[in-house]
């Protein structure tokens, strides 16, 4: 049963996120983007600590609507991997709110270490409104591969 209490969740800056990935092998990096974000603007690149990127949609294209079955979807997607409720999570989406609402839906079910990914992949928009320059993965220059 779902706890009626208030979620806290954790923002995490990207530098941190790689380190505690690369220290602790339990913890697992989930991009909750779309499939075309993926493919088209990259994905974290965690081949150097010898982990893969999960990947499960929070909203589905084209529509943007959020998946109700998202929890389950990606507790299959966690019980494949080998993660367990105690795991270390860490969610990312391009600049951080839709992961922020995923850790909270997994919280609720009962993973207890779920954190977000502040600023995401991209990050914020800057002066000329491009993504990907002032904060995230790919401006902090971490590990991403082209889908």
């Amino acid at each position: 049963m779902q706890s009626m209490e208030a979620v806290h969740i954790q923002d995490v800056p990207v530098e941190a996120v790689w380190a505690h990935l690369e220290e602790d092998p339990g913890s697992v990096l989930i991009d909750v983007r779309t499939r075309a974000e993926w493919t088209f603007v990259g994905l974290p690149d965690l081949e150097k600590i010898g982990k893969r990127v999960l990947t499960v949609e929070w909203q589905t294209s084209p529509d943007s609507k959020i998946d109700a079955g998202f929890p389950e979807r990606l507790t299959k997607v966690l019980d494949a991997a080998g993660a367990t409720n105690d795991s270390e999570l860490f969610f990312i989406c391009r600049s951080g709110a839709r992961s922020r609402m995923a850790a909270e839906a997994m919280a609720g079910i009962g993973y207890r270490r779920c954190r977000n990914v502040a600023d995401g992949f991209e990050g914020p928009l800057d002066a000329s409104r491009h993504r990907g320059q002032l904060a995230g993965w790919k401006a902090a220059g971490l590990a991403w591969v082209q889908g």
